[in-house]
């Protein structure tokens, strides 16, 4: 499919006033009209569309959609080759692709191909981006490898993970549901969160619903490699890290992270380093089987380690003196501190390490991670991640 790129405001305009000119000279009928334009009536009209269009090509090789109506690119939208202009290439072919365009949808695709030096040409339809199925299902028909969704520069392959999810109606999310205010789930069963919002953000892209499979730290690899497989992606608080990265997939990061403590607000003035942490006398509390686990165990040689199954709970239990010091991430220390003023993060502005939180799944579904990445990167672009920051409280770093 074709990348979406800014166009010259003047070629635009000189395009327009080509085809107001002919309009008015008579070379294109009047009479003769499709639903999406004005159909051509003579070679030379499509000959001079055809040109704009040729000229236009020259300055976006990396891919374009057109409408050859107004010669105006189109930015939301999913597109999908029409398979009977399919392998047109170079200028003496584009006179027949806008004719086919002009009587169907009005739109033209191309690309410059840099293995075989052509430009290719297509005429394309354009669906709503709320109409991913229907564009599937029409680039199915189509004889089409892929379908293309303007607004987020992704392309979609008409059988891959993506299209199994649009069929399914539904994205299906792991998540821990224990991690405030990443992911965590209320008694009524609601899910709410960081990573919860994220991964609405996913499904509406592709205008699905979200259903929730519970997961665990310490279950959670096995949980993502698991067959039949019992979700899509996994998110809420997970950090990239190679290791995962050998075995699974990892997204882009959309949040950063980074190992802190909590502590009770009383003792602030007594952790300032892992050195002061790590003392026999110190009862430091941890979840099973995350990297707050594997920190404390690879850190904490003198402190003693107790290890508690509710990550949510350890929190309270900290400000209650049933341990001295809580592993956490920078991501998750702010919202207890806020909710409760037992508490405090003394290390919050200089934690122990640095990464990124992003999105988890199981090797051989690129197409999604694509899919999840574009999602990531115009949240980036277009502020959404940033004010989405803002409602948790948390620092943006992008």
């Amino acid at each position: 499919m074709y990348m979406k790129l800014k166009f010259s405001l003047p070629l635009v305009l000189i395009a327009q006033a080509v085809l107001a000119l002919l309009c008015s000279c008579g070379t294109v009928s009047s009479t003769q009209r499709s639903s999406g334009g004005v159909v051509a009536e003579g070679q030379g009209s499509l000959s001079v569309i055809a040109d704009r269009l040729w000229a236009f090509s020259q300055a976006h090789p990396d891919g374009f959609t057109l409408d050859v109506r107004t010669m105006a690119e189109p930015t939301k939208g999913v597109t999908v080759a029409y398979a009977a202009t399919q392998s047109s290439h170079s200028r003496d072919n584009i006179d027949s692709v806008v004719s086919h365009a002009l009587q169907h949808d009005g739109y033209v695709g191309g690309w410059y191909n840099k293995k075989d030096g052509l430009y290719y040409f297509d005429s394309s339809r354009l669906f709503p981006e709320n109409s991913l199925k229907e564009a599937l299902r029409f680039g199915s028909d189509n004889g089409q490898h892929s379908v293309y969704i303007l607004s987020l520069g992704a392309e979609i392959p008409v059988e891959g993970k993506v299209a199994e999810i649009v069929g399914r109606g539904k994205l299906l999310i792991g998540t821990t549901g224990d991690y405030r205010p990443l992911s965590f789930r209320e008694a009524d069963g609601s899910y709410w969160g960081f990573g919860i919002d994220m991964a609405a953000e996913i499904a509406s892209r592709i205008g699905v619903g979200i259903q929730f499979v519970p997961t665990s730290w310490p279950t959670l690899t096995a949980d993502v490699l698991a067959e039949p497989q019992t979700f899509d992606l996994a998110i809420g608080g997970i950090t990239i890290t190679d290791a995962r990265r050998e075995t699974m997939l990892m997204s882009d990061g959309y949040l950063a992270n980074g190992k802190t403590i909590l502590c009770r607000a009383s003792d602030a003035g007594r952790y300032r380093s892992l050195a002061d942490i790590d003392k026999p006398e110190v009862r430091v509390m941890v979840n099973p089987g995350g990297l707050n686990e594997k920190f404390a165990n690879e850190n904490l040689t003198h402190a003693t380690v107790v290890v508690h199954q509710k990550n949510e709970e350890i929190p309270s239990l900290i400000a209650e003196g049933k341990a001295d010091v809580m592993i956490t991430e920078i991501a998750e220390a702010p919202y207890y501190v806020r909710a409760d003023s037992r508490l405090a993060a003394p290390l919050l502005n200089d934690p122990f390490t640095h990464g990124e939180i992003g999105v988890l799944m199981r090797k051989g579904q690129e197409d999604l991670l694509q899919l999840v990445n574009a999602v990531i990167r115009q949240m980036k672009s277009d502020g959404s991640l940033r004010r989405l920051h803002e409602k948790y409280g948390l620092v943006y770093s992008y």
